[in-house]
């Protein structure tokens, strides 16, 4: 099972999120200002950032500080880690 698996503060997050969109389509239907457009956006990027970040340093303690996982394990999640960051970064 995923360490992210029920993850409260994680939950939490995603739901702050959905309320940002939620709110991002909102403005966009209602006709609101560009300025409040480009707020709500910003939001939801510092809010996605925020996730991203969180599962990535846990997933990275979990599987790349462990001492219990084998060499093949710990290479497996390295390239894995890479691909999203590679992916995120673009």
């Amino acid at each position: 099972m995923s360490h992210t698996h029920g993850n409260k503060k994680l939950l939490a997050r995603v739901r702050r999120m959905k309320g940002q969109v939620e709110a991002l389509e909102k403005a966009l239907e209602g006709g609101s200002d560009c300025g409040a457009v480009l707020q709500q956006i910003a939001a939801v990027r510092g809010a996605a950032n925020g996730l991203m970040n969180e599962v990535l340093e846990s997933h990275i303690r979990e599987h790349l500080g462990s001492h219990v996982v084998s060499e093949e394990e710990r290479q497996a999640d390295l390239e894995q880690v890479l691909t999203v960051l590679r992916s995120y970064l673009k």
